[in-house]
């Protein structure tokens, strides 16, 4: 990284004089950072690694781009910096009006890149705009180019002038005090989604980023809203500056503790909007003003329609855990929640599968968005840190075979048992109390469900059964082992399932019960297994040759395969209106990013209320209407192309 100097003046000012530096490029100072880095007059581009001769020479750009556009969307149009204006880090100055970007000038811009190799291009400037904070090509502190990073970590980008990604947190110019927190949290480099999210998202582009649960995908887009609220310098009482949406508590508040545990030191301020809990608190703390609000869909909805809250404010939303949140059916919530953002703003979309419906979603509400896979996106891969064995045994062993397990472990071990139902969620914990077992699910009320969880953390109750609610978003680190006392309703819950355990590095042991009953999903359980190097049962083999998995299933099957309402029922209806004015950005529902797609408003909303009975357990409000398309899924048939409900009712009519 460069070196830093002292501030001394609140602007950008002129570096001592280099004679080292290539001709035109000149020294600068920012004057509230201290941060040291280079501009080029001549082509007007920021960055922060020491220019090379080479570097003199403009470059020519990749695509043909609108007069008025810059490639990064113009991040001044969204709280963005540039050479001349106060990088107000430490302090809220007085803010800057700035203009709004054209979504016509945007949609104008040619051609993807879809490669590996990404060339290492700068962003420059294009008719006086200014480039993107000089983030976009510094890949130091590795000895790998950021080429040999991709290949190395299994990273692919499309889109274009995808900047290289951050082998180290020295090369991200982020400040001090953050870059103390990160340290003090035991990092020593960034994972790979946040090497390679982190200069795209600095540069106020949309991103879609597909990788697994434990790979960092939090702080990956946390890190760069720090630094967007703190370039707007919004006053939080009027509304929050940055929204995330999450489909569960237990993942909403965990956001917020990373929030407040890196922003903290920053001044930035968060919030979590949950149901479960009385509104009051929530509501009084809007009120005092917050720059970060973390959310489920149902309580913010709830929230809206008492006008208690404004997005007006709001220029960087996200969608985390994106495909678990339609899955629970909040697409309908969502989209409502995104009229009331204002269409000027940068979306980030984290996801850990990419099947079409997150595809339609992501058409709709995202600009030209650079999409960055961890991994082959089109296989369902478990963690190859896990030892799996799975086990084919019938109904009335498989308690006995419970015991064994959690006797064979070492005591104090911090074990999830997961179970398809609630009712057998607290029979079994009731049964295994002389482990210490505590047991979680959608019934339980929020006190419960954060005393049990603060209970399983402390090591007080190492035992934890749970049904899906616990499958995503728990990030406890230190967990051993797994077990799947009944199997779920499709591979991609298994493999979600087993995922919290091997995080952050570490191995991990899972257990799986597999039974006659779970037969049609043996074909994709051996293809996982396989995948990851894991030994086959030879009765699982022969329950594959005898018929079963015919197929990989929709991981939305409906909840009647044996989750007791845990999964909601989704709808694939279609929407008759706009979607709060993004709607159609370019973007299809193909493999491919950059073809042209029809937009998609809102138009259904569902009937059902957010905070009553067992939906609290993901503060959903779903809609109980199942499509065509789920119909089809659950036989186990995969119909294309998905007729949405306008298409299916004038089908219907013609017949």
């Amino acid at each position: 990284m460069a070196s830093t100097a002292t501030a001394s003046s609140a602007g950008p000012r002129y570096a001592a004089p280099d004679p080292t530096l290539p001709k035109p490029w000149k020294g600068l100072v920012d004057g509230k950072t201290g941060y040291l880095y280079f501009w080029n007059p001549v082509t007007n581009v920021t960055q922060y690694e020491r220019p090379t001769s080479a570097d003199s020479v403009p470059k020519p750009s990749v695509a043909p781009i609108s007069s008025s556009v810059q490639v990064q969307q113009s991040s001044e149009g969204r709280c963005g910096y540039s050479p001349g204006k106060e990088n107000d880090w430490d302090g809220r100055g007085s803010e800057a009006k700035l203009e709004p970007v054209s979504r016509t000038d945007q949609n104008a811009r040619s051609g993807p890149v879809h490669s590996h190799n990404t060339p290492n291009v700068t962003s420059s400037s294009v008719s006086g705009v200014s480039s993107a904070r000089g983030h976009g090509s510094v890949t130091g502190g590795s000895n790998l180019s950021g080429d040999a990073y991709r290949r190395q970590h299994e990273i692919t980008v499309t889109g274009d002038e995808v900047p290289q990604p951050f082998s180290s947190f020295e090369s991200t110019g982020f400040p001090s005090e953050l870059l103390r927190e990160v340290h003090n949290a035991g990092f020593s480099a960034p994972t790979p989604i946040q090497a390679q999210s982190w200069p795209i998202a600095l540069q106020g582009r949309d991103i879609v980023a597909i990788a697994k649960t434990g790979s960092g995908k939090t702080l990956g887009y946390l890190v760069p809203g720090f630094m967007h609220i703190k370039r707007c310098r919004n006053d939080s009482q009027m509304g929050p500056t940055v929204l995330v949406l999450s489909p569960t508590r237990e993942l909403a508040t965990q956001i917020q503790d990373e929030a407040q545990k890196f922003g903290g030191s920053s001044r930035i301020t968060c919030t979590c909007l949950y149901g479960g809990a009385p509104k009051g608190p929530q509501l009084r703390e809007i009120e005092r003003g917050v720059d970060i609000v973390v959310a489920t869909p149902g309580r913010l909805n709830d929230i809206l329609e008492m006008r208690r809250v404004s997005l007006q404010q709001v220029s960087y939303l996200v969608l985390d855990e994106a495909d678990r949140m339609l899955d629970m059916g909040f697409e309908p919530q969502i989209r409502k929640i995104v009229k009331e953002v204002p269409t000027r703003r940068q979306t980030l979309m984290y996801t850990a599968t990419w099947p079409r419906e997150v595809r339609k979603i992501a058409a709709d509400l995202l600009v030209n968005p650079v999409q960055v896979n961890i991994g082959n996106i089109d296989e369902l891969v478990a963690n190859k840190s896990i030892t799996q064995n799975v086990e084919v045994l019938a109904p009335m062993v498989k308690h006995r075979r419970l015991e064994q397990i959690l006797r064979s472990q070492e005591p104090g071990s911090k074990i999830i048992v997961f179970c398809s139902t609630k009712k057998m969620c607290d029979q079994l914990a009731r049964n295994l109390s002389q482990f210490g077992a505590a047991s979680i699910h959608g019934d339980k009320s929020q006190a419960d469900r954060d005393y049990v969880l603060g209970q399983f953390r402390s090591g007080r109750s190492p035992v934890l059964v749970a049904t899906d609610v616990a499958a995503r978003g728990l990030d406890i680190k230190d967990i051993r082992v797994v077990i799947n006392y009944d199997f779920p309703t499709g591979v991609e819950d298994y493999v979600h399932r087993i995922g919290r355990t091997g995080r952050a590095g570490a191995t991990g042991l899972a257990f799986t019960f597999f039974g006659d009953q779970d037969s049609k999903h043996a074909s994709d359980l051996i293809k996982v297994l396989e995948g990851a190097n894991q030994q086959v049962p030879a009765k699982l083999r022969e329950m594959a040759s005898r018929g079963g998995g015919m197929g990989r299933p929709r991981r939305w099957a409906p909840s009647s395969g044996g989750y007791d309402g845990e999964h909601g029922g989704r709808t694939d209806s279609g929407y008759g209106g706009r979607d709060g004015g993004r709607g159609g950005r370019g973007i299809s529902t193909s493999s491919s990013w950059h073809e042209k797609s029809g937009g998609r408003g809102y138009g259904h909303e569902s009937s059902d209320r957010n905070d009553r009975g067992f939906h609290d357990s993901y503060d959903t409000g779903r809609s109980r209407s199942r499509s065509p398309d789920r119909l089809n899924s659950a036989s186990g048939r995969d119909h294309s192309p998905v007729l949405s409900f306008h298409e299916l009712m004038m089908k219907r009519n013609q017949q």
